[in-house]
């Protein structure tokens, strides 16, 4: 299967780590590696070329807004810190966001959220490019990285996404299978698709999404996921 969004958290603080670290579970479809030692974790994103970092500022050795001045070009960032007198330096340098400590998982969630729409707004990621579709009259665009999977409703479609939204489209599922490439999304079901990198596991009967949903299985599809 495909990689999930690959992020890079940088603290020295271990606490911090740990919450960024259940946050990211919770929202599911992340591959998270931490660092406490913020010369290790430059190394890391030059190696690993991340989709986005989280960054704490005032570290030892390499601070945070050094780090980010330093990131590749198509690695978006946001800071995490205790210390509000940077937030102007932290937007000057670009960061997708500034999460003030302690921020609670729905802050946390919206600031992961911005960041995909940056990602995807670079055709960056596990899953390249977007889908538009209308939410009742406007025109939603909608990373495919931020798809975790579709449902098909009686006249309308359901899609459930990373960053916790759920956008409704009056649009059916068979059409919205025509936008989505083949190689990074399946249809198990008469009633659903899903990525392909948002599965946990599965059997012929039931898909486990990476967002703790259980799934069936079609009997009709169950070859599709061999």
């Amino acid at each position: 299967m495909d990689a999930n969004i690959k992020c890079i958290a940088i603290d020295d603080e271990p606490l911090a780590l740990d919450i960024i670290t259940t946050f990211c579970n919770r929202i599911g479809g992340v591959d998270l590696l931490t660092y406490s030692d913020s010369v290790e974790g430059l190394e890391a994103i030059r190696d690993m070329r991340p989709d986005l970092v989280f960054l704490d500022i005032e570290m030892e050795q390499i601070n945070g807004l050094m780090i980010a001045s330093q990131l590749p070009d198509d690695t978006c960032f946001i800071f995490t810190t205790a210390y509000l007198n940077y937030a102007l330096e932290g937007f000057n340098l670009d960061a997708v966001d500034y999460l003030h400590k302690p921020f609670s998982f729905s802050r946390f969630q919206l600031a992961f959220s911005k960041a995909m729409r940056r990602i995807g707004a670079a055709g960056k990621g596990s899953v390249q490019g977007s889908i538009t579709v209308k939410q009742e009259y406007n025109n939603v665009t909608i990373p495919l990285a931020d798809i975790i999977y579709v449902e098909a409703m009686e006249g309308y479609s359901k899609i459930f996404r990373v960053t916790g939204e759920c956008t409704v489209t009056r649009m059916i599922l068979k059409n919205i299978g025509t936008m989505l490439p083949s190689e990074s999304f399946v249809r198990i079901h008469r009633s659903f698709i899903v990525a392909r990198n948002k599965i946990k596991s599965f059997t012929r009967q039931c898909v486990n999404m990476t967002n703790g949903t259980t799934l069936p299985v079609g009997r009709l599809y169950a070859d599709n996921l061999g």
